[in-house]
Parts: C-alpha cells; sequence; structure tokens
C-alpha cells in the first residue's frame, strides 16, 4: 500500500489506538494526528506513542490528512462528520470503525457533503473489554476479520486505501451491505452484551448481592467478561441497531422457553441433545477459527 503520511485518529482508545501502532508497527504510517474530547486520554496517547500530536477539529490537523479514522461511539459520530465535513482536504480519506452501519451510512450521507464519495464505512470485528489509550495494542487486528460496506459512489481509490490500510494491521477484509451487517453483528456480537450486562444487573439488584458475588467463579467471570465494555459504547449500539436487536431478543426469548419446558418436564434427554449440540457448534467454530 501507499504509506500513510499523515493519519488523523478521532477517539483514541482501544480501537482507534490499537490502529495506529498497528500501521506504526508494520510502517505504514508516517505522522499520527490524535483528536478526542478526553485531555487526559490524549496525554496518555502521547506518552504511550500511540500518536505523535495532539489535534483539535480545525484545518491544521484534517486539511491534509491522507486518513481519517473515526473510532467514536457511534451516538457521537454525527457531530463528529458535522464537524470534520468543512476541514478534510479534498483527498483525505474517511473511515469509522463503528459496531453498526446503517446509522453510520445514513450520518454520513446527510453530514459529509462533498466528502461523501472519500467515506468508506467500516467495522473491526476485534476487541476487549477494556477502554482508553492504555487499552491500545499493536496486534489486536491480527488475523480479525474487518468488515467495509462501502456506498454505490464510494471512490475507489478511498476503498483500496481503507482496505489496504486494515489488512497492513494484520485483518482479513470483507465486504457487506449495511443491512447485512447490522443484522450478522445483532447476532453474535450485540446481544451477547445485553445478555451479560442483564445478568450482572439482575444479580447486582438481589438482596444478598455481596454474597452472590462472593461465591461466583469462573462460569460466572468469563460469561460477563464484556459486561466491563465501555457502557457509553454499548448503549449507543443497541439503540442504534434496537430493530435488529429486538429481533435477536425475541428469538433467544423463544429458547429460553424451550429451555424452561425441557426442565420442568425434567427432560434429561432433551436437555442432553442441547447441551450436546451447543458444545459441538462451538467447537467446530473454534476450529474453524483456527
Amino acid at each position: 500500500m501507499a504509506r500513510i503520511e499523515k493519519l488523523v485518529i478521532v477517539g483514541v482508545g482501544l480501537i482507534g489506538g490499537s490502529f495506529a501502532l498497528a500501521l506504526k508497527e508494520a510502517g505504514a504510517v508516517g505522522r499520527v494526528i490524535g483528536v478526542g474530547r478526553g485531555a487526559g486520554n490524549i496525554r496518555r496517547a502521547l506518552a504511550l506513542k500511540i500518536i505523535d500530536v495532539a489535534g483539535s477539529l480545525d484545518k491544521a490537523a484534517f486539511g491534509d490528512a491522507d486518513l481519517v479514522l473515526l473510532a467514536v461511539p457511534v451516538g457521537q459520530m454525527q457531530t463528529v462528520m458535522r464537524s470534520i465535513a468543512p476541514l478534510v482536504g479534498e483527498k483525505t480519506v474517511v473511515t469509522d470503525a463503528g459496531s453498526t452501519k446503517q446509522d453510520v451510512v445514513g450520518f454520513a450521507r446527510r453530514e459529509l457533503k462533498g466528502a461523501l464519495s472519500r467515506f468508506v464505512p467500516g467495522h473491526p470485528i476485534a476487541g476487549t473489554e477494556k477502554s482508553g489509550a492504555e487499552s491500545a495494542l499493536p496486534g489486536l487486528y491480527r488475523g480479525r476479520r474487518v468488515v467495509l460496506t462501502p456506498l454505490e459512489g464510494t471512490d475507489t481509490d478511498a476503498l483500496a486505501l481503507a482496505r489496504a490500510a486494515w489488512e497492513a494491521c494484520g485483518a482479513t477484509v470483507f465486504e457487506l451491505q449495511p443491512r447485512e451487517h447490522d443484522a450478522v453483528l445483532a447476532t453474535v456480537s450485540h446481544l451477547p452484551h445485553v445478555l451479560a450486562y442483564a445478568l450482572v444487573d439482575q444479580v447486582a439488584r438481589q438482596k444478598n448481592a455481596k454474597e452472590l458475588f462472593s461465591y461466583a467463579a469462573g462460569g460466572f467471570r468469563d460469561f460477563t467478561r464484556i459486561a466491563s465494555s465501555h457502557p457509553e459504547m454499548w448503549r449507543d449500539i443497541c439503540l442504534a441497531n434496537r430493530k435488529a436487536l429486538l429481533a435477536e431478543l425475541h428469538r433467544y426469548e423463544g429458547e429460553l422457553e424451550r429451555v424452561r419446558r425441557i426442565l420442568e418436564r425434567g427432560d434429561a434427554k432433551a436437555l442432553d441433545a442441547l447441551f450436546s449440540g451447543a458444545r459441538d457448534a462451538r467447537e467446530r467454530w473454534l476450529k474453524d477459527g483456527e
């Protein structure tokens, strides 16, 4: 890929910071400018050498940028796009890392104006429950999937640059339609987060919550790990993709009802079949991932 001489990261947390570190490690980027609403986090990103310069929402930061990554919660995306639209240069490519795509595409159509053809919607299928600059990892995207959802009028060179940047991070890039992306992620990402948050909340609301948590061990910890994720980010994701998420919640409620009926009738054979089938499906998924 052509070297990215100037990269601007808006939101230097786990996702944006890891993108910068991966490109630096690959020797694919020159100068990295970090823009964010938290001064403390930006100072930390500078100290950790994730970014080279702290920038602002102004022409100096964006006017001559080769690539801009918007790595902010999707609830902030429209405001950020509105702010940068008059600032980006004629050749600047803009991409994002939002976990929902139909809403982000809608924001881009309304806000990016002349820069719309150089906007490449994207979503790295990677992350941890940690947030902030300190959580950034140069290898976060290595061997992981990144989904791009280009628009009908997306500039081919812009798409090629976004694809090459993610590939330089070690990711494998796929393309989906925005609606398809949101339906898939509602099933395998957004629903699990809701379930983890809901289970922790249910236990925390019990009168004997302290005692319950004192007995929680590996199973509870593993199942609820993602409930330590950034609340604002997941609030925005769930609201943005609520139609698809509600459909998945309805399907999951049906599955829970099936389990309830199996338990009520004490059907060991049916319970064994459910557990064995689920275990085998998970093992196949893990093997395929290798």
